[in-house]
């Protein structure tokens, strides 16, 4: 796994949402148990969306002004979370170098993921059904089809709710496998 007397990246797509920071715990858990050796050096990324990218742009409409306050909310989003990221990791003792790069989460991910050399990279899943997916693009299907090195995507387990005959719920978490 190590290249070059390194240890190998192991890069995590994250963003604001549970499902980012479910796929990082998640990570944390199955590839970096505490207080045995690491065999990954851990990379957050997140996908600083451009503020362009967000705003019509219309002559004298007000663009300029609102780019500027939307480029604001997003640096704070992305400092947001790159600092709940580093301490998820420094809670479970691993030591995790982050990146924040803006563009398009999809390309950046595969980008960065081949720029960096990772062997695994590693997406949440928000779980959107096949006309969401369609419309809002799934970042997760992309990077399976374009990145340049193993994708894992981390889905969340769904909880299902079963009915037994004595008219009690009971609740058992159901995986699809």
């Amino acid at each position: 796994m190590e290249k070059r007397g390194k240890k190998a990246v192991m890069m995590v797509g994250i963003d604001e949402t549970e499902h980012s920071f479910y796929a990082l715990e998640w990570t944390l858990t199955h590839f970096f148990p505490s207080q045995t050796a690491h065999h990954f050096q851990l990379l957050a990324l997140h996908a600083k969306p451009s503020p362009s990218s967000l705003v019509d742009l219309q002559p004298d409409s007000g663009s300029a002004e609102f780019i500027s306050i939307v480029g604001g909310d997003l640096n704070s989003t992305a400092h947001r979370t790159i600092q709940k990221a580093k301490d998820i990791c420094g809670r479970k003792s691993v030591n995790v170098i982050t990146e924040v790069v803006e563009g398009d989460a999809r390309t950046v991910l595969c980008e960065a993921a081949e720029r960096h050399g990772a062997t695994v990279l590693v997406v949440g899943c928000h779980g959107y059904g096949a006309v969401k997916r369609v419309i809002l693009g799934s970042v997760s299907d992309y990077c399976v089809q374009h990145a340049h090195c193993s994708v894992m995507v981390v889905k969340r387990p769904k909880i299902k709710h079963l009915h037994n005959s004595s008219s009690s719920h009971t609740h058992f978490p159901i995986q699809k496998v």
